[in-house]
């Protein structure tokens, strides 16, 4: 098995067992809440951070850029140079944004260490960290993708970054 399939079967592991806490931690819910008559609050703190580090480890790691949502009609009805062409200008625009927003979301969340959750008292920055694997992660796959679609056989990257599944 190659490394990179050992890592993406790594990630879909992680992000199972954060949705089987989630499931767990909901059915504790309703069992507490509506058989004891007594709720446990913590469940619900452990239910948003596991959904959020679900959400930005999923789009970090599992989902390709095909998967996510978008708004692409100029980009199918385009031919495939000018559909290099948008995604250049695309993936140009969100590298730059993403690399220029790291330092500041990276100094935010390490003032985060600050604040923490009110029941479980975790720290913020723990919470948070999975957005800065998620930057990190989406800057690396859009630079990969960036330095294929300025390669000679670009038509093969653009199947992976734009979501179209045959080309002209």
């Amino acid at each position: 098995m190659k490394v990179v399939d050992w890592l993406r079967r790594a990630a879909e592991w992680i992000a199972a067992a954060l949705l089987a806490v989630m499931f767990g931690v909901f059915l504790i819910q309703v069992f507490t809440r509506y058989v004891l008559n007594a709720p446990a609050g913590w469940t619900y703190e452990v239910a948003v951070v596991a959904y959020i580090w679900v959400v930005f480890w999923s789009c970090a790691f599992l989902l390709k850029e095909r998967d996510h949502v978008a708004f692409n009609m100029f980009y199918m009805a385009a031919p495939p140079l000018g559909r290099r062409i948008l995604l250049i200008i695309g993936l140009g625009c969100l590298l730059m944004a993403f690399v220029a927003s790291l330092p500041r979301n990276i100094d935010f969340v390490t003032f985060m260490t600050i604040e923490k959750t009110p029941l479980l008292r975790w720290r913020f920055d723990f919470v948070y960290s999975v957005y800065i694997l998620f930057v990190a992660a989406v800057i690396f796959r859009s630079a990969i993708l960036l330095v294929r679609l300025l390669r000679p056989r670009w038509r093969e990257a653009l199947v992976e970054g734009g979501g179209a599944e045959t080309l002209s």
